[in-house]
C-alpha cells in the first residue's frame, strides 16, 4: 500500500491535473493524497467508464492507469485512447507481469511501474513523463509547420514516417502496433549500424523507460513477424542477430 510521505524540497507544479484510475479504493486515496500534496490537481476514478467521464469533462496532463482491473482491463482502457494526443499515460502492473509491462509500452504507454508502487518512484516517474511531454510541445504564439519527411524505401519494402503506414512490396499495407512502429524506424534510422538493446530501448521507448532485454527481443520477434514475406525471405535476413552484441538492421535505406 502506498504511503503519504511530503518532501518540502519538491518542486510543486499546480498546472498538471492528473487522474488515478484504479479499483482499490485505498491506493486510489492515498496516490491522489500523496501527489495533491506535492503541488499536483488529482482525481481518480475506480473504473473505465469512471474514467470517460472524468476525461469528457476536464483535461488531463496524465493518467496512472492500473492494468489489473475487473470489467474493462487497463490495457483494453488504453487501446481506447488517442496515443496521438495528451493525457500521457503510465501504466501500473503487478511485480512479474512482464508480458501487460510489454504490451502496454507497444500500445503507446509513456511509462510503466510496477505494483506496489514506491510513491517517490511514481512521483519521479510522473514528472519524467510530464517533462518530455513539455520538451515536445510547441511554445505558445509560435506557429508550426507541417514537417515533411520522405518515404522510407528498403528491400521493397516502404516506410510513411508520418502516416505510420508500412506497405510489403505487394503494396500490402502491413499493421504495427505503436512500438513496432517506433522500432522499426529506429531500424531505418540507422541501417547497417549494429544497435545494442540499451540503444534500441532509448530510441525506440525513450530514456526513462526500465531497461531489460526481453523488452526488444520480444518486440524485435514480433517486427521480424511483420516483415517476413510469402515467398520465405523471412523478417530474420532485414533484422539480423548480431551475437552479444544486439541487432542490426541489414537493408539499404533510400528516402524520396
Amino acid at each position: 500500500m502506498l504511503q503519504s510521505c511530503l518532501d518540502a524540497g519538491d518542486v510543486m507544479d499546480r498546472s498538471a491535473r492528473l487522474l488515478i484510475v484504479d479499483d482499490d479504493p485505498d491506493i486510489r486515496e492515498l496516490t491522489a493524497d500523496f501527489l495533491t500534496r506535492h503541488g499536483y490537481t488529482v482525481d481518480v476514478a475506480p473504473d473505465g467508464a469512471a474514467m470517460r467521464r472524468a476525461m469528457a469533462t476536464n483535461a488531463y496532463a496524465l493518467l496512472v492507469l492500473d492494468v489489473m482491473m475487473p470489467g474493462e482491463d487497463g490495457l483494453t482502457l488504453l487501446r481506447g485512447l488517442d496515443r496521438s494526443a495528451p493525457p500521457a499515460v503510465i501504466i501500473m502492473s503487478v511485480i512479474g507481469e512482464e508480458v501487460d509491462r510489454i504490451v502496454g509500452l507497444e500500445m503507446g504507454a509513456d511509462d510503466y511501474i510496477a505494483k506496489p508502487a514506491n510513491p517517490r518512484e511514481l512521483l519521479a516517474r510522473i514528472r519524467s513523463v510530464l517533462r518530455r511531454a513539455a520538451a515536445a510541445a510547441p511554445e505558445p504564439g509560435v506557429r508550426q509547420t507541417a514537417v515533411v519527411r520522405p518515404w522510407q524505401h528498403f528491400h521493397g519494402w516502404r516506410l510513411d514516417p508520418i502516416a505510420r503506414q508500412l506497405l510489403d512490396p505487394d503494396e500490402v499495407v502491413i499493421n504495427l502496433s505503436d512500438g513496432e512502429f517506433r522500432l522499426l524506424m529506429t531500424f531505418v534510422d540507422h541501417p547497417r549500424r549494429v544497435l545494442t538493446r540499451d540503444f534500441l530501448l532509448d530510441h525506440a521507448r525513450g530514456p526513462t523507460a526500465e531497461h531489460f532485454d526481453r523488452a526488444i527481443d520480444v518486440q524485435v520477434s514480433r517486427l521480424r513477424r511483420k516483415l517476413a514475406r510469402s515467398d520465405g525471405r523471412g523478417g530474420d535476413e532485414l533484422i539480423r542477430t548480431v551475437r552479444n552484441e544486439g541487432y542490426m538492421f541489414a537493408a539499404d535505406v533510400a528516402q524520396r
